[in-house]
């Protein structure tokens, strides 16, 4: 399987990336930008969107029931050179299915994401998966 995206530079603020049909505005100003995703924000944002496909892949498999998912990541970078060192992250999984059946659909997760499993083998990748508590379940 291949994978192909062409970005541009639109200005000295930021750039578009495209695929298939859709697009993306970057944040490539040196100054940043609010209104558009950084390097480390796009890449962190691959990582949640790999781990949410795995989660919406491997569900029916297991005739896991669940409501909703939230993805939460944190990165530390190093200045010298410029690196990340780690990333952290929790799955928030709305659900009323038991602990072990938690743990196994954070095991598959983790075992058959195609980014989680590059980044893993680039730095360090730890994290959790944990029940969304009831009094917050609507924000899933």
């Amino acid at each position: 399987m291949e994978y192909n995206v062409t970005a541009e530079r639109i200005d000295a603020h930021g750039s578009l990336a495209k695929t298939k049909d859709a697009s993306v505005v970057l944040d490539t100003d040196v100054a940043g930008r609010r209104d558009a995703f950084n390097p480390a924000e796009l890449f962190l944002a691959s990582i949640a969107a790999c781990m949410i496909k795995g989660i919406e892949r491997v569900t029916p498999l297991l005739k896991f029931e669940l409501r909703g998912v939230e993805v939460r990541l944190s990165a530390v970078r190093q200045d010298a050179p410029p690196l990340i060192l780690r990333v952290d992250y929790e799955l928030i999984v709305d659900t009323e299915e038991d602990d072990a059946r938690l743990d196994l659909l954070h095991r598959n997760v983790r075992k058959y994401g195609t980014i989680s499993n590059t980044v893993a083998a680039a730095t360090t990748l730890e994290g959790a998966i944990r029940r969304r508590a009831q009094d917050t379940a609507s924000t899933a």
